[in-house]
């Protein structure tokens, strides 16, 4: 089981980047299936700094394993990068549901790399947390 995190602002598409998105839908995702779980809402205050912006959107999906954006900033990609989520970049319009299908298959197959390790980050954080 993984949580899996997707920048959106319309609930169906993968369409916003990182540090303008205003909200995340987040899954939970098994080979057999996946479950919304939340819709985790930015509460951005105008007076923020990148670093802020950044720190805020962090703490909204640090318990993901993956994250599903249009776009990321090098030092955001960085911060989620060391907090053990894997950022995937994927086309402006890319439905969720195809995204989560799409993981669903490769879970149930052998998952390629990418995944197996996203995965053991998952296990690793958890220890440390």
């Amino acid at each position: 089981m993984i949580k899996v995190a997707f920048a959106t602002e319309d609930g169906v598409h993968v369409n916003m980047h990182f540090g303008y998105c205003e909200a995340f839908d987040v899954y939970e995702v098994t080979k057999e299936k996946y479950e919304k779980l939340a819709t985790r809402v930015i509460n951005d205050n105008e007076d923020n700094n990148e670093s802020d912006r950044i720190e805020e959107r962090l703490n909204l999906v640090i318990d993901c394993t993956l994250l599903f954006i249009n776009q990321i900033g090098p030092t955001a990609a960085a911060r989620v990068t060391r907090s053990k989520i894997m950022p995937v970049k994927v086309q402006e319009g890319t439905l969720i549901q195809e995204q989560l299908d799409r993981l669903i298959m490769m879970l149930q197959s052998n998952p390629p790399l990418w995944l197996a390790k996203a995965m053991n980050n998952k296990v690793e954080k958890a220890r440390t947390l």
